[in-house]
């Protein structure tokens, strides 16, 4: 089964994407949503905007889903990644994993939000109440 990626300014669908992880053949299925909270290193977030370099963000979560796959067996997998300007509670990211078994759906989801977060060219912008910084992932 293709992986579901997905790279949007609207609202992340979190549903849609564990029904595009279920199966029959599951046992588990994990999910991660990284939502934007409302303080950051001593300071009170606004709100926060993203950028990307679509083609490029795409196929890296798609290289990234491949190694979880051949590491941990998972079959399904999907990524939803927003860009644009979020609110403070909206989530940013939801990545949803199923396996027959649950150790290797934690594992393999994991993997995948630590290292979407260091590697995929995907910028955060955090907008505080006292000025506005880009920061790591």
């Amino acid at each position: 089964m293709q992986p579901l990626v997905q790279l949007t300014r609207e609202p992340l669908d979190r549903d849609a994407l564990v029904a595009a992880v279920s199966h029959p053949s599951v046992g588990g299925i994990v999910v991660f949503e990284g939502v934007v909270r409302d303080n950051a290193r001593g300071k009170q977030v606004r709100y926060l905007e993203y950028d990307v370099y679509q083609e490029m963000a795409e196929l890296q979560i798609r290289s990234i889903i491949a190694e979880a796959r051949q590491h941990w067996g998972v079959e399904h997998v999907a990524v939803a990644h927003r860009f644009g300007r979020m609110e403070v509670g909206e989530a940013s990211v939801i990545i949803a994993v199923s396996s027959p078994h649950r150790a290797e759906a934690f594992e393999a989801c994991r993997y995948i939000i630590d290292t979407l977060k260091t590697t995929v060219p995907i910028w955060k912008k955090e907008v505080a109440i006292d000025g506005e910084e880009w920061v790591e992932g």
